[in-house]
């Protein structure tokens, strides 16, 4: 029996992706195998390795964005990323609207709040 669920995402810059991966102090792995429960694995474009026993694999969908799964037992994927992916996700958007902000022209400043999400605050340059 399987252990790993897919979840649908917006992921389309795997280089946002990675500097998110890479913030949480996590690796981004080309071409690897996830693990999950009791040995079970999963091949994915790309891994991001995690410090605990189990791994997620990220897999382009046929619309072209990336798909993110993994095995959430027990909870040690949600210690590392968040419960349903939640601060990976919201750091991958903060670093995907850095890059667009920059690109046209503005400087960002990030602001942590006390809830826990991220405000970004932009200006001409």
């Amino acid at each position: 029996m399987s252990h790993f669920t897919t979840i649908k995402t917006q992921i389309k810059d795997v280089e946002a992706l990675r500097s998110a991966v890479n913030e949480l102090g996590l690796q981004l792995i080309p071409n690897s195998t996830a693990r999950g429960f009791y040995q079970q694995t999963l091949k994915g474009d790309f891994v991001i390795r995690l410090k605990g026993p189990y791994d997620v694999a990220v897999n382009q969908q046929p619309d072209g964005t990336f798909g993110l799964t993994t095995d959430w037992w027990d909870g040690h994927v949600a210690k590392e990323v968040g419960s349903n992916f939640g601060r990976l996700l919201q750091l991958y958007g903060v670093h995907k609207a850095t890059v667009e902000a920059k690109k046209k022209g503005y400087s960002v400043l990030r602001n942590h709040q006390p809830n826990g999400s991220i405000k970004l605050i932009l200006a001409t340059l």
